[in-house]
């Protein structure tokens, strides 16, 4: 009677050892998977997107290539010539329900070679397994940790509800007009029926990852003063850099105010306005620099200007007008771009980031069953594409999940740590998940414009 028994015991630990097997990859497995993981990283940020001269026909092409590894529909849209937009589709089971859209952007900034400890394109990982790379932040990583989540959900058997889009748009970095822009003002876009769109977040320095709810707009403003020219030893009022001279104190004391805001921890950064100058313009110019006996009759100042939804634009406006260059000191103002902070529907352009808004309850659940956790929401304190996608009433959250991670958006020596890559494409399989199997019950009566 022992024998039998044993060897039903040894048959049952023989099944659930396999079954172990089956499910859970050995560790020599394990890290193949992640060595591959992180050399598509690697190959997507090798490719040299920098404005102005982006290589986006390479990188169009090798995002079609990954879509077709995973199994997603693509195809390639130019709104504007040599500038392709990829977008790609994961048909859900139920195309009546509004889509997700997964976006992130293809160009990056400019870099300056000689300031970076390795090649800004060579995607080194050095010892530590940081990712030295542009874009490593801003924001090919999330691109690619949408790519490899929806990998596994489809390597998994999972089937979503509904459709997931990715678009990878051009131009992010000087305005997105001829990209997310476009796009969203498309038929295209359009018949896609979305319901909710991610965006880039920031990285976070502490274990807490960043969400974005809105973002600053901007206002890129010239002020310029004339005055009578004279001699460079003569002294005499109105001058046109001593008026421009007064516009710029009275615009530092206005900045010094709202950043003493942000230093006594009474508001966060993306909370309240920001100015800075750009670029001072004056002067007449002689072969060796400057005249220096000639006080010039014309002078410049540009600033940039970020105003977040909560802020009063008028008022703004008029201290521009009666204090930064009021027509009494021979003054004027121009902006090279004032974007509203109103959507088309006239309500300040932001996503509510509470129980009211499923899409907000279900990232929360969703980044905590990944282990994650979430800091207070923010106003993003510069711009995205998402204010394109608010504009229109959508729903949109910037989110990018690097926690425990140096700011180094737009600066030298740019990186991302391998092992906070591997675990945002976890948090993201959560999100895409959970946001593809969401089921709205009808007492949900919430709006676009409301979201």
């Amino acid at each position: 009677m022992g024998t039998p028994f044993k060897s039903h015991h040894l048959l049952l630990l023989f099944s659930v050892l396999l079954l172990i097997l089956i499910n859970h990859p050995s560790e020599a497995e394990a890290e193949a998977e992640d060595a591959a993981i992180i050399s598509r990283f690697q190959q997507y940020l090798q490719i040299n997107t920098a404005q102005p001269t982006p290589q986006y026909q390479q990188s169009a092409d090798f995002l079609i290539s990954q879509a077709k590894s995973i199994g997603l529909e693509s195809q390639s849209i130019e709104f504007v010539q040599n500038k392709p937009l990829i977008l790609l589709k994961w048909p859900g089971s139920d195309p009546t329900l509004p889509s997700i859209l997964l976006n992130s952007h293809t160009d990056v900034v400019p870099v300056e070679h000689h300031k970076w400890t390795h090649h800004p394109f060579g995607a080194h990982v050095d010892s530590h397994g940081n990712i030295f790379a542009r874009g490593s932040q801003d924001m090919k990583c999330v691109g690619m940790q949408y790519l490899e989540a929806i990998r596994r959900l489809k390597s998994s058997g999972f089937v979503p509800l509904r459709s997931v889009y990715l678009s990878f748009v051009p131009d992010e970095e000087i305005g997105g007009h001829d990209g997310a822009e476009k796009f969203a003002d498309s038929d295209i876009f359009n018949s896609m029926n979305v319901g909710i769109v991610l965006d880039e977040g920031l990285a976070s320095p502490n274990e807490n990852y960043r969400t974005f709810y809105a973002e600053k707009c901007p206002w890129w403003m010239v002020i310029k003063a004339t005055g009578a020219p004279g001699h460079g030893a003569k002294l005499y009022d109105n001058s046109a850099m001593e008026n421009l001279l007064k516009s710029i104190e009275s615009v530092r004391r206005f900045r010094a105010s709202q950043f003493d805001l942000v230093k006594a921890g009474l508001k966060a950064e993306g909370e309240v306005i920001s100015v800075n100058m750009v670029f001072l313009k004056a002067g007449t110019p002689s072969p060796t620099g400057f005249v220096m006996n000639l006080q010039p009759s014309e002078a410049e100042a540009g600033f940039d200007i970020r105003v977040p939804p909560t802020a009063d634009p008028e008022s703004l406006e008029r201290r521009i007008a009666e204090e930064w260059a009021p027509v009494s000191r021979n003054m004027t103002f121009q902006f090279k771009q004032q974007v509203s902070i109103h959507g088309k529907s006239g309500r300040p352009v932001l996503t509510k980031t509470d129980s009211s808004n499923p899409w907000w309850s279900l990232l929360e659940e969703a980044v905590r069953k990944a282990n994650g956790k979430l800091g207070k929401p923010e106003i993003f304190p510069a711009s995205t594409d998402a204010r394109y996608f608010r504009q229109l009433g959508l729903p949109a959250i910037g989110f990018s999940p690097m926690a425990n991670t140096p700011i180094l958006l737009h600066d030298h020596n740019e990186f991302l740590n391998q092992d906070e890559y591997l675990k945002g494409i976890h948090v993201y399989e959560a999100i895409i998940k959970a946001y593809a199997s969401y089921i709205e019950h009808a007492s949900n009566g919430s709006t676009r414009d409301e979201l």
